[in-house]
């Protein structure tokens, strides 16, 4: 366990490696899940204000779950969430003609008509967030089948889960969290290669 301020980091997020293959998983973890995707507080009042924005890139159906079940709504396990389109995609997702997934609260980012690009939650997956009034827990959590292509491509390519997941690391956190979570993956990474030779 790493211990950054009051950020408790699993180890396998140093050591272990990853990178996403949206042509093998298509975006799955948008729909396959118990619930949508978790929000944070602090999210809850992002949504309201800018649904006008990201309507617009949502499917029919995704419009009309959110319109029937609010912009968000709160799931006993999980908290508040996202609402989903039969219990299965979340409503702000929608395929491409290629089956892969994209957020259009992101798309709605990209293309500048708003300022948030999406929940923290998806942003940092696979690294799931477990908050206590003492602790944030990072922990690497990824599906056993849905993101066996992202573990394999992050083998081939020799990229750290931390190194991923920069940008919403630094996003969450900060940049002095993030050198400090590099400074402590440098020391595991020396310490490993000279245990080689």
């Amino acid at each position: 366990m790493i211990v950054i301020g009051n950020v408790l980091v699993s180890d396998e997020i140093v050591q272990e490696q990853f990178v996403c293959d949206l042509n093998s998983c298509k975006g799955g973890c948008c729909e396959d899940g118990d619930a949508g995707a978790p929000l944070e507080k602090q999210e809850l009042a992002f949504l309201p204000k800018m649904y006008e924005a990201i309507r617009p890139y949502l499917t029919e159906e995704g419009i009309r779950e959110v319109e029937r079940q609010g912009f968000y709504n709160y799931d006993p396990e999980f908290g508040w969430v996202t609402p989903t389109i039969g219990g299965n995609l979340c409503a702000y997702g929608k395929k491409d003609k290629h089956g892969i997934i994209k957020c259009g609260i992101e798309q709605a980012y990209n293309d500048g008509k708003i300022t948030w690009k999406k929940p923290i939650s998806c942003h940092m997956f696979p690294i799931r967030i477990k908050s206590t009034k003492e602790h944030d827990m990072l922990n690497y959590e990824p599906r056993e089948d849905l993101c066996k292509a992202g573990c394999s491509f992050g083998k081939k390519l020799k990229v750290p889960v931390y190194t991923f997941l920069k940008e919403p690391l630094i996003r969450k956190y900060g940049e002095d969290f993030y050198e400090a979570l590099e400074s402590v993956a440098t020391d595991y990474f020396e310490a490993k290669s000279v245990s080689k030779t």
